[in-house]
């Protein structure tokens, strides 16, 4: 199938980010060239986390359930497991629901974790093939795999860009009004913008700091050869190899990750010395097959010093280099496919003001550089702790060391995983389309979130009944909740009409719900991000103009 030659949005890149942005540019009638010099989605497992937040967006696009019946078999537990090796000893573990069970337990919780979905453990593989194939199912949308970017230039009215085979075979241009590049760490689009990273890079630490070895492996004895219940993520401690694990299929495929040391040279390395390096953190033989390798670098808070120039927008790794404590990285690029979406969409179809594209910068760069800090505590805390010499032995000393390191490692994964905070603590404040009624939101605290409908953050939530989330019934544009009966919105109405925007207004005189939104009246914003509240709606016109970047003073 050919590529067209013109669209209105070139995305560089088909991971999560740039296949995200296909499918919010798609649901909104925009069309999308996408293409990736990969020969299709991810082969190798990469990131293992989906954060509560992110399936929220998957549920507004309608695929969360697909994303939720991907990867491990809905009963198996996702657990985090501590061991001084796999088979021998287990030192911690935080338990957490199996998918089949987190569509049962999320309608039951408040507070920090009232949501519309629970996070899901999922290898990013099974998630990129769920968001390509809801991609090509929308009209418009062209994903093709095998093709890179080469150069672009852009000029007032839009960007030229060729693109090429990655065999070389076949070269063309695309002519599109706004270019985004999600193509990922070494990004050439970030590199032709003139950007470069900032932050902390090249941290050395007992672990997750300095060059790591991946390895897709298949082992299905593991679950014969470890004593203890199966576990989503396994991690060692000890002082020989320190390692961290994903279960991918749940049935005998696992990522598996290990730190070089000083005299181990990646170039030398051959699958027989990984399957040695896996054996030696099992702490037992058996039967293993190397799938692919490959090499890393943890020790990453990296946060371009730019988002955006002119027509053309950098997103997800190209934009952010997180080291993978938390499995922030893949959830923030999704988020700002999420930000970036709506508001291409919104100056494509003339429905935007003039600084409305210039604010996908003024909210991400901070949210990136929020992130980037909570992932690099989160490895701090794992690869700092230096294992004792007496940890793996069989007398008194071994056991009160194994008994210290399990204290340690049960409080870290709560610091690590529990984190409501990190997920939906998030907020634009200081953006130029958020309205601010003068509240302060709570602070910014990664274990503990508090649901607040002061502009800038994500709406408090709460279930309508078993099935009905609140968020389910926002609509996919703006929506007006309206808290209370005997407020009138036909001026929200009437000025929504005016600027051609698609709103919704959603009545609920409940008590629980006013006592969340503290207001009569709240506006949410397409991405689902509060824009203003208040009590009256005197002033729709101006506010619906700010939150769509026409008058920012």
């Amino acid at each position: 199938m050919s590529i067209p030659g013109e669209a209105d949005v070139l995305i560089a890149g088909g991971g999560p980010c740039g296949l995200m942005l296909a499918n919010e540019l798609g649901r909104r009638g925009i069309s999308v060239v996408l293409i990736d010099e990969k020969p299709s989605t991810a082969f190798n497992p990469q990131a293992n986390a989906t954060q509560a937040r992110t399936m929220e967006h998957y549920r507004r696009l309608g695929i969360a359930r697909d994303v939720r019946s991907a990867g491990l078999p809905a009963e198996y537990p996702t657990d985090i497991a501590y061991f001084t090796r796999y088979a021998t000893y287990e030192l911690a573990r935080y338990s957490l629901p199996s998918a089949k069970q987190a569509t049962d337990v999320v309608k039951r919780l408040s507070g920090s974790w009232s949501a519309a979905e629970l996070p899901h453990r999922v290898s990013q593989k099974f998630v990129e093939t769920v968001l390509r194939r809801h991609a090509e199912a929308l009209p418009d949308i062209s994903v093709n795999y095998s093709w890179r970017l080469v150069s672009f230039t852009q000029d007032d009215e839009g960007v030229t860009a060729l693109i090429e085979k990655a065999d070389g075979s076949a070269r063309q241009n695309v002519r599109a009004v706004y270019l985004v590049g999600a193509d990922g760490p070494r990004s050439k689009t970030r590199e032709a913008l003139g950007f470069s990273l900032g932050g902390e890079t090249g941290v050395q630490r007992d672990f997750m700091g300095g060059r790591m070895c991946a390895v897709y492996l298949r082992a299905p004895d593991l679950y014969r050869v470890v004593p203890n219940p199966a576990a989503w993520m396994y991690v060692t401690f000890n002082g020989d190899r320190r390692t961290f694990m994903a279960a991918v299929d749940g049935k005998g495929e696992f990522a598996f990750h290990t730190q070089l040391r000083a005299n181990e040279d990646e170039d030398a390395i051959t699958d027989d010395m990984a399957k040695a390096m896996f054996l030696r953190a099992v702490g037992a033989d058996m039967p293993v097959e190397v799938l692919a390798r490959g090499f890393w670098t943890a020790g990453h808070a990296l946060v371009a010093d730019g988002f955006q120039k002119g027509r053309v927008f950098i997103g997800g790794d190209a934009a952010h280099l997180f080291t993978p404590a938390g499995g922030l990285g893949y959830n923030t690029a999704i988020e700002d496919a999420v930000n970036l979406g709506w508001k291409l969409a919104a100056s494509l179809k003339g429905k935007a003001g003039p600084h409305l594209l210039d604010t996908y910068q003024d909210e991400r760069q901070p949210l990136a550089r929020r992130n980037t800090a909570y992932a690099r505590g989160f490895a701090d805390s794992l690869g700092w702790r230096e294992a004792p010499p007496e940890l793996e032995e069989g007398n008194e000393q071994g056991t009160k060391a194994r008994d210290e390191a399990g204290d340690y490692f049960n409080a870290h994964a709560r610091r690590e995983f529990n984190i409501p905070g990190v997920t939906f603590g998030g907020r634009y404040d200081g953006s130029p389309i958020i309205i601010s009624d003068g509240s302060a939101p709570p602070p910014d605290t990664p274990n503990e979130y508090v649901p607040t409908a002061c502009p800038g953050g994500r709406p408090p939530h709460l279930w309508i009944d078993e099935q009905t989330s609140l968020y389910d019934l926002f609509g996919f544009e703006w929506t007006l909740l309206v808290t209370q009966a005997d407020v009138s919105t036909n001026t929200f109405e009437d000025a929504a009409a005016q600027m051609g925007l698609n709103l919704k207004v959603v009545h609920l005189d409940q008590p629980a719900v006013r006592e969340l939104y503290q207001a009569p009246l709240a506006l949410i914003r397409p991405d689902q991000i509060v824009s203003w509240r208040g009590t009256d709606t005197a002033q729709a016109l101006q506010v619906l103009r700010k939150a769509n970047g026409f008058a920012l003073d």
